[in-house]
């Protein structure tokens, strides 16, 4: 079904490895455009509870975007083009399933913008961040000016973005652009054994969480009346009943979603 994407459900998980391994996964426009139609497949497919992006091989996770591809771009393309990228990637971060990006090399440039618009982040012990684009005289323009800063603190985000510079993976951790270091080797397993337990909980509730943990990143203020909203719709679900009950009977709740 895709030419630069491999996809497998694994239980209720579903993989996206990026393919393009003779380009350290670049993301070109086909990825980009088959990226849009799997997060589609993934939020619409009632089998699926929970996503894992990764990269294909082991040097990167997604080292940038295809150069060359910029070549010959005017003002008013380049702005289409940011437009295009960051459509998709909030497309990512406003899904209402849990989609974790598991960073097995580089994630540079436009790498590092997808797996910053993923809910969370695990990475291997080889990955490299960064923001390299001034380098090509461009800035960021999939969202990594904002998502950076949100995670990490304008400070270093500035630093970061100014000089082009790479950190590596025990970096990335103390400054909280990712929550887990793991071996290459166990990588994908351990990204499992977190979403497997998220994907244990009320997917409703999981849904709620996303939407005001996103709305605490854009507007605070309005954040607590986003959670104040989203904790009263809980309360309509079969999912609450059901989870209220399995505790008051101590046992094991079985949600259906609904």
């Amino acid at each position: 079904m895709y030419q630069t994407l491999l996809t497998e459900l694994d239980g209720n998980i579903f993989i996206i490895t990026v393919n393009r391994p003779d380009k350290l996964n670049a993301l070109n426009r086909q990825v980009m455009d088959e990226l849009n139609q799997v997060i589609d497949e993934a939020c619409q497919n009632n089998a699926i509870r929970a996503v894992i992006i990764t990269g294909s091989g082991t040097k990167a996770f997604i080292a940038g975007a295809d150069i060359t591809e910029f070549m010959g771009l005017d003002k008013k393309q380049g702005q289409l083009l940011a437009k295009k990228g960051q459509d998709i990637f909030f497309k990512i971060e406003n899904a209402s399933k849990p989609i974790v990006a598991a960073i097995n090399g580089f994630a540079l440039g436009g790498g590092c913008e997808l797996s910053m618009a993923c809910h969370f982040r695990l990475c291997s012990s080889n990955a490299k961040f960064g923001q390299p684009e001034v380098n090509l005289g461009l800035i960021p323009g999939y969202g990594g000016t904002q998502r950076l800063t949100q995670l990490i603190g304008k400070g270093k985000a500035m630093e970061l973005m100014m000089t082009g510079s790479m950190i590596p993976a025990e970096e990335a951790l103390q400054l909280g652009l990712v929550n887990y270091i793991t071996t290459p080797e166990t990588l994908l397993s351990k990204a499992k054994e977190i979403l497997e337990t998220i994907a244990n909980k009320a997917p409703l509730a999981i849904a709620k969480v996303i939407e005001c943990v996103n709305v605490a990143q854009s507007d605070g203020k309005n954040g607590f009346e986003k959670e104040q909203e989203a904790f009263a719709a809980c309360f309509a679900t079969n999912d609450m009943k059901e989870g209220v009950t399995a505790f008051l009977e101590k046992r094991k709740p079985d949600f259906k979603g609904n």
